[in-house]
């Protein structure tokens, strides 16, 4: 089996070790950057699992630079996730528009050339609940 590096293979220590016995049981050798490993050797099967604490190191190195990097954008205002479809005013607007019982969620979507959902979740958001 060919592997260009091994954190395509497997992205944690639990994962490569299933791999690596489901190798083994089927005598597949296991080539990793150009490098072959025989799982059935122990030097093989040590340098497998050296490299797949490794792997799993990377993972994880990734995962917490990219948890402080959105920390720091929220921190400086930056991150403010997905923007509401309809402007302030086009909320107050369909709130007004609601409130008046003239017309179905189906007719305010069509009104405003959005979804039901986007209708269903701005009445949620203006009238604070699930919050």
């Amino acid at each position: 089996m060919v592997v260009a590096k091994l954190d395509r293979l497997a992205r944690s220590l639990r994962d490569a070790k299933d791999i690596i016995d489901e190798l083994t049981a089927k005598d597949v050798k296991l080539s990793i950057g150009g490098t072959v490993h025989d799982p059935n050797d122990p030097v093989g099967r040590l340098l497998f699992n050296v490299l797949a604490m490794v792997a799993e190191f990377e993972s994880d190195l990734i995962c917490a630079r990219t948890r402080e990097g959105m920390q720091v954008a929220q921190a400086k205002g930056r991150l403010r996730g997905k923007q509401p479809k309809l402007s302030n005013a086009q909320q107050k607007h369909l709130m007004e528009v609601r409130n008046a019982g003239t017309h179905s969620s189906a007719e305010l979507a069509e009104l405003f050339n959005v979804t039901r959902s986007t209708v269903y979740r701005t009445i949620e958001r203006q009238l604070g609940i699930g919050h």
